[in-house]
């Protein structure tokens, strides 16, 4: 933050000091001036600044289409001026020029000029120079699409239960939940034993956690386990945590009143929506640190509060949480509250890769060819024997759904009974997967180029990184120790390549 504030001092400041300086360093400084409005000009963020009497000093072209307006109509002038309904308790900026103090992530909901509803997260900071306040910045995210979505999405869940309950008396159908244990393929002992696992955990409202790659078939355990579970015609609710800003999933999750922030309505979250179901949470680990505090409470007492109330709510919901990444290393990266990790793992299951059941690999290429013979009026029996050798050498990192997809892009292009080498996907055709290497990286076949099979081994290294860490760049960055400019680098080299 005193990076950013001398920055701004710059920018609204009126310079970077006072003293005496030469001819050139005032150009440097007003081309450095120029430079930085630019970059701001640019970002997608709106940003409003103001000096210390209130008088917009700065507003970028983003911020300006948030409020319906021309840049020219509002710098200049006062902010109570250009947005009279505001007043000195409501306008952020007034109230951080008079108190100081930043104010961050502050969800907001206004009408603009033009009479649109605006939805943004903002952070307002003040502007100090020399030691003294002269004025203070907002920037403003705009969540407008984001929102209305999901209060669409919310909408929907709760008409659904409506339905369902005047429909059927006092029982609701599953929203969601499809699938069930005997639609989950295998002949792998580890597969057999997770299910048979899962349908013994089923019986009970314990929480479950479900690890596994992407693609490993997660959210089919989690189904399965509603569908088997007493709560079946309840309820069933899923919400991957990773999707949406922790200022949208705290609504999400617990609801909102009125009044509780600028623009709020009472609204019931997805707790109470799934009031005697069940509540899938996917990437758990993706959740902010501080609504894994509150979502701990929700396990331990069985009560929400919605986001500006007083008052409680008793729900009967059993949460079932997936991660795509190690929990013990999510905990250890602070990606993942130790308190909730223990309370989510009463029961734990760890779903394998498809590399690690590989005699499943012929079971899932004929249900999914059977599958898109249905989809597509075709007559395809199998793939051919090089076909079948190189799908079982092949790594998966992708997993069942890798596969899946794989066989739906060569019955694509299918013109026989048999699926050939050239009609699947050129990643899968030109691995040459012959086994993996110590820390699970793939090594090619054979004695290649070493600038070449270097290239494929840092690429593999990243990808399985970024796999462990969920896509998070300063997290794989820190597991491969490079900093997180370079695997920046790196990820923009690989593409270019792909």
């Amino acid at each position: 933050m005193p990076e950013i504030r001398r920055v701004l001092c710059w920018i609204f400041g009126g310079g970077a000091g006072k003293g005496r300086r030469s001819a050139g360093m005032e150009r440097e400084a007003r081309e450095m001036v120029e430079m930085l409005r630019a970059i701001l000009a640019s970002i997608d963020e709106g940003i409003h600044a103001v000096d210390r009497d209130g008088i917009t000093i700065y507003y970028n072209d983003a911020v300006a289409r948030l409020d319906g307006l021309d840049p020219q109509e509002v710098i200049g002038k006062h902010i109570l001026e250009v947005f009279p309904s505001l007043d000195n308790g409501t306008s952020t900026l007034l109230k951080v020029i008079e108190t100081g103090e930043r104010i961050p992530d502050l969800p907001q909901m206004y009408t603009n000029y033009r009479g649109n509803k605006v939805h943004t997260v903002n952070t307002t900071l003040p502007i100090v120079s020399g030691g003294k306040l002269v004025g203070a910045l907002e920037v403003a995210k705009d969540l407008t699409r984001l929102k209305e979505l999901n209060e669409k999405l919310i909408d929907l869940q709760a008409q659904v239960v409506g339905v369902e309950k005047k429909a059927l008396g006092k029982k609701k159908s599953p929203i969601e939940a499809r699938w069930t244990f005997e639609q989950i393929l295998t002949q792998d002992k580890s597969m057999l034993l997770l299910k048979e696992l899962g349908a013994r955990a089923a019986t009970t409202s314990s929480p479950v956690l479900v690890f596994g790659e992407t693609g490993t078939g997660k959210e089919l355990f989690v189904q399965s386990i509603h569908n088997a579970s007493p709560r079946r015609s309840k309820p069933f609710i899923a919400q991957n945590c990773a999707a949406l800003p922790a200022s949208l999933l705290e609504g999400l999750l617990f609801g909102t009143v009125k009044g509780s922030f600028t623009g709020a309505e009472n609204r019931p979250g997805l707790f109470e929506l799934a009031d005697g179901g069940t509540l899938f949470l996917d990437e758990i680990n993706s959740m902010p640190l501080e609504l894994q505090a509150k979502l701990l409470r929700v396990l331990q007492e069985g009560i929400v509060r919605r986001v500006g109330d007083t008052k409680v709510i008793e729900v009967d919901v059993r949460v079932l949480a997936a991660t795509n990444q190690n929990p013990i290393l999510a905990i250890e990266q602070g990606h993942l509250r130790s308190d909730l990790y223990y309370r989510l793992n009463v029961v734990s299951l760890h779903l394998p890769r498809l590399s690690e059941r590989p005699n499943d690999i012929r079971l899932l290429v004929r249900h999914f060819i059977e599958k898109f013979n249905r989809k597509f009026g075709l007559q395809v029996i199998d793939v051919t024997p090089e076909v079948f050798d190189r799908f079982h050498s092949y790594e998966w990192p992708g997993n069942v759904r890798e596969l899946e997809h794989a066989v739906e892009g060569a019955m694509n292009l299918a013109d026989g009974p048999y699926l050939r080498m050239e009609q699947v996907p050129w990643h899968i055709r030109e691995g040459n997967f012959a086994g993996k290497a110590e820390g699970g990286i793939s090594l090619p076949h054979g004695v290649r180029p070493l600038r070449e099979v270097l290239d494929q081994v840092e690429s593999a290294l990243i990808e399985q990184a970024m796999r462990e860490t969920g896509g998070n760049i300063q997290q794989a960055a820190k597991l491969l120790k490079v900093p997180r400019q370079t695997l920046q680098y790196r990820l923009t080299k690989v593409d270019k390549k792909s």
